[in-house]
């Protein structure tokens, strides 16, 4: 038998549906890039907003289309499998994140494959990422109940991986020639506080010793919880990279607080002003919310303001989505969808400005780089450094050759030219 599996949602969602590959692949059912080509598709969901909805349900139509046995998991799932079941009966076996634990059990029963077993563990996985690079999820769920996020109520409560497992799985990545770990999960910095005698400095050192990485990155990492410690290990490894990816949502004190954050626009200033004096070649990385009810103009004054006082190397902006059962969802001044844009294309112009300017400044830079493909159309390999992270959200780095490179090899390379996103550079022999 073949299967197919198509993966939806976030870098998180992706090592779920890497581990479920394995699954199947130990159970001798070939993992088939083409949909047609399998006997079984599986649609692993995203749940998260209201366009992950629509995109997750679109998705399974469209493998139905296929006339395959077919399986939906994951956070779609999670939130609504009696709806779904109703509403899709042209689905063959619906699996929740609840239960994972039983997934081999019910695969088993539903395909009346007797032999179908195992465990579902992110200790073994069928990596799905470029050969360079694989993400390495070190928790689970979250505490933060932050008011517009639905995560809790999909995840659950915040739970760590141990230690040792977390290492052999960074290990066996590192003998399949993965040249970038990328440490994530839904709270990255919380990591080990339901733990013994370790956090996430403590496992950060532990896989700094894999000498096969590169680069190590974290990405999401909650403002109150990065510590001076996290701040000067992360300026002090060369193979750490200096990328710090803090979501803050906003910058306006009663917005975070309607938010339910922690933290206050004070806060979050001397947070960046100290990053920035302990490790002067950091990048930082942000995520914003604009239209959360009783937003305001003036609390987008307020946050473009802010933004041009931190000068976030990459930002990402998102409209507000109201979610089933989060409190945001419950709250008056609810903004409509027309003026969220309009607050949304302001922020991105005014990131667009700052993020030319900080690109800018690049130029002259000698600094060194992953190949990890070749662009056609420019006719330049692109490259990955602590600049930017493997998702596509921060723009590209352009590097131009005289004499072929290889793939997943160190190169030196000069900046020469910056747009507001991408970055193009020389090799320097």
């Amino acid at each position: 038998m073949k299967i197919g599996i198509v993966s939806l949602g976030c870098a998180k969602n992706r090592v779920d549906s890497e581990a479920i590959a394995y699954l199947f692949q130990s159970n001798d059912i070939e993992i088939v890039n083409d949909v047609q080509d399998a006997d079984i598709i599986l649609v692993n969901t995203c749940g998260f907003i209201l366009d992950a909805k629509k995109e997750s349900i679109d998705t399974i139509l469209e493998m139905a289309s296929y006339h395959k046995f077919l399986i939906v998991t994951g956070c779609l799932v999670e939130r609504y499998q009696k709806e779904l079941e109703e509403a899709l009966p042209e689905v063959n076996l619906f699996i929740s994140i609840a239960d994972y634990p039983h997934f081999a059990e019910k695969v088993r029963e539903a395909l009346k494959k007797q032999e179908f077993k195992g465990d579902f563990t992110f200790v073994n996985r069928v990596l799905s990422t470029p050969p360079y690079t694989a993400y390495l999820k070190i928790s689970e769920g979250c505490n933060n109940c932050c008011h517009y996020c639905a995560i809790p109520l999909i995840r659950g409560r915040f739970h760590s991986y141990l230690p040792e497992d977390l290492l052999k799985q960074a290990k066996d990545i590192a003998a399949k020639g993965v040249k970038e770990l990328v440490v994530i999960s839904q709270d990255t910095t919380r990591y080990g506080e339901d733990l013994k005698n370790v956090n996430i400095v403590s496992l950060l050192k532990e896989l700094l010793k894999i000498q096969e990485f590169e680069y190590i990155r974290l990405l999401y990492l909650y403002p109150d919880e990065i510590s001076d410690e996290l701040i000067d290990l992360i300026g002090s490894e060369k193979r750490l990279t200096p990328y710090f990816d803090i979501p803050i949502q906003h910058c306006s004190d009663h917005l975070l607080k309607a938010m339910n954050r922690r933290g206050d626009k004070a806060f979050l200033v001397s947070l960046f002003k100290k990053i920035r004096q302990r490790v002067p070649h950091c990048l930082l990385r942000t995520t914003l919310i604009v239209g959360y009810p009783g937003e305001t103009e003036e609390d987008i004054d307020e946050l473009i303001d802010f933004m041009k006082e931190v000068r976030f190397d990459h930002l990402g902006c998102f409209t507000y989505s109201p979610e089933d059962g989060t409190v945001g969802a419950t709250l008056p001044n609810q903004i409509p969808e027309k003026v969220k844009q309009k607050r949304y294309q302001r922020v991105m112009k005014a990131q667009e400005k700052i993020s030319y300017e900080n690109n800018q400044k690049r130029i002259g830079v000698v600094t060194d780089g992953l190949i990890i493909g070749f662009d056609e159309e420019r006719k330049a390999y692109l490259i990955r450094n602590e600049f930017n992270a493997p998702d596509d959200i921060d723009g590209k780095i352009y590097v131009y050759s005289d004499h072929p490179l290889e793939i997943a090899t160190m190169v030196k390379f000069k900046i020469i030219d910056a747009e507001s996103y991408d970055l193009f550079g020389e090799i320097v022999e």
